[in-house]
């Protein structure tokens, strides 16, 4: 079995951290451990990735539009491949922005359901 699927088995796939046991008890305390640490750090990271990877898209793929059409054209300005990017990037975040808002308070409301969970 993968770490993904032990980590999913473990820690579960849903969303409501409200009914996770997290980590193990010294001492009658609930203290975090390795496994759920590294479960986190992915979560984090595809999390970032996730709302990254459509500005990022658009960067490259207008970048590389624009670089085309200065080769073709033989233009060397600097502005012409400041401003489509600009645009277009402000486009993306227009059109995407309700959906980032709506996963960044998902994981936020995960990250803080574990800070309750670990707190009692």
């Amino acid at each position: 079995m993968s770490s993904v699927k032990r980590d999913e088995a473990k820690y579960g796939t849903d969303k409501s951290a409200s009914n996770r046991w997290i980590g193990f008890t010294r001492y009658g305390i609930r203290i975090m451990d390795s496994s759920f640490v590294l479960y986190l750090g992915r979560q984090t990271l595809e999390t970032a990735l996730i709302l990254a990877a459509p500005i990022l898209l658009t960067c490259m793929i207008v970048g590389v539009l624009v670089t085309l059409l200065q080769a073709v054209t033989s233009i060397r300005d600097m502005t012409l491949t400041i401003v489509p990017k600009l645009l277009a990037v402000g486009f993306v975040i227009l059109i995407c922005a309700g959906w980032m808002l709506e996963a960044i308070l998902g994981f936020t409301s995960e990250i803080f359901g574990h800070i309750q969970n670990i707190g009692h």
